[in-house]
């Protein structure tokens, strides 16, 4: 229920409209989504490169990416060194986390510090923005960690399901 008392509006999809969510229920718009004004391909024409809908599956194919999330994560924590995150994400190689690394510098989530030493030191570290994204992948890591069991579970049902099916 909402502060005043009434139950919050639902969408078309039968997801309720948080309090404090804007003007309208999601999808309630007329254009894309990314442009602010409706749901995913109410436009008229394809979806490019240069349209609102590209742009923004290009920021969640980076922010998304499993490497991405638990580098984010890490780093949500304070500045670490290239060898400290190597260390706390088990699995991944040198290469892929160079590349990581990389594109979240290249889109403004991490910056990397180079300290002149012998030999040099270099720290990576969030933007102001990446601090933002990783407060929210906390929420989506801590959600993942509660709920792991139970996908797990409904994996194996639904496998053990379809091998039933097809036999």
């Amino acid at each position: 229920m909402t502060e005043e008392g009434t139950l919050p509006r639902v969408t078309h999809t039968g997801v309720p409209t948080p309090t404090g969510a804007g003007p309208g229920p999601i999808g309630a718009g007329t254009g894309p989504i990314g442009a602010g004004t409706g749901p995913i391909g109410a436009g008229t024409g394809p979806i490019g490169a240069g349209t609102p809908t590209c742009q923004l599956r290009d920021v969640l194919d980076r922010v998304g990416d499993k490497w991405s999330v638990l580098v984010m994560a890490l780093l949500g924590a304070g500045p670490r060194r290239y060898s400290e995150l190597q260390r706390g994400i088990e699995g991944i190689s040198q290469r892929m986390l160079t590349l990581t690394l990389r594109s979240l510098e290249r889109d403004g989530l991490v910056v990397r510090t180079v300290t002149p030493t012998s030999p040099p030191r270099v720290d990576y570290s969030l933007t102001p923005v990446g601090a933002t994204l990783a407060t929210e992948v906390g929420s989506l890591i801590r959600w993942a960690e509660a709920h792991r069991e139970y996908v797990a579970e409904s994996r194996f049902h639904y496998d053990t399901r379809e091998t039933e099916e097809t036999a």
